[in-house]
């Protein structure tokens, strides 16, 4: 994430929501945890780092029965040190509580559970082995996210799914340090590749990773790739232009009217 997008209306669906969430990894998103009830693993859902809730919402949308999702923010109050006050500062101006609250309860009846915190009180609040799938989206910098990926390993149950956002953007090379250190020295295994989130697992990469291809293979909107790096074979997912078929997406309560035709 850049820079804050303000948010003052309630949105009309999932894509007013603002936020840098874009519509493959909405894809990627829905396959992975349709694939997790498909195959009825259990878990829970955690999210680090909500902004206004765009992909939270989504995460809502897959929950089942008995799980929770959980985010953690720190929805304006103070950052733990100055550098994480200086990124707060500049990227999240605009980002409260009460606009996440407002654009969740747009699309689902109730709250996740939020701990407004930084992303590393997660690891008291929430049981080790206890997700299935665990999206980083909090600070850019190093130290934080090595502890955010940390985290999500204790924390994800066998074959669990972690999505660390902006692993390669220009303006975060902290989270390319640490996502790279992580594959290359922590055990994470990347499973897939979008251009702005990497997709992996602790677990056993392959049977997930050749379901992914098979499924992309058959779309003619997303192009794939694979290719090898240090021992890992790692899937490249691109969206072809403007023809990407959306997944199902949560409905929000607030639909924009449908538009009328002019008086004859």
């Amino acid at each position: 994430m850049a820079t804050a997008q303000e948010t003052h209306e309630y949105p009309g669906e999932l894509n007013d929501v603002p936020g840098w969430f874009w519509p493959l990894d909405q894809v990627l998103f829905s396959w992975f945890l349709e694939r997790q009830e498909r195959l009825d693993t259990r878990g829970d859902l955690l999210e680090l780092g909500a902004y206004l809730g765009k992909s939270a919402i989504l995460l809502g949308h897959r929950l089942r029965d008995g799980e929770t999702l959980t985010v953690c923010d720190l929805f304006g109050a103070e950052p733990p040190d100055a550098a994480n006050r200086a990124e707060a500062a500049k990227s999240y101006s605009s980002l409260t509580r009460q606009a996440f609250e407002r654009n969740y309860l747009s699309f689902h009846d109730t709250l996740p559970t939020i701990i407004q915190a930084p992303s590393s009180a997660v690891v008291d609040e929430v049981a080790p082995g206890s997700c299935r799938f665990v999206h980083i989206d909090a600070s850019h910098l190093y130290e934080h996210v090595e502890g955010d990926i940390g985290a999500a390993k204790s924390l994800l149950g066998p074959d669990g799914i972690v999505v660390l956002d902006d692993f390669r953007s220009e303006h975060t090379p902290g989270v390319a340090v640490a996502a790279w250190e992580a594959v290359l020295n922590r055990g994470l295994r990347p499973v897939c590749l979008s251009s702005q989130k990497l997709y992996g697992t602790w677990g056993d990469p392959e049977p997930v990773r050749d379901e992914l291809l098979e499924a992309l293979r058959g779309r003619d909107d997303i192009s794939v790739t694979v290719e090898q790096a240090a021992g890992h074979r790692l899937v490249r997912t691109r969206a072809k232009g403007k023809r990407l078929r959306p997944p199902s997406l949560p409905a929000s309560r607030h639909p924009a009217p449908a538009p009328t035709g002019s008086a004859g």
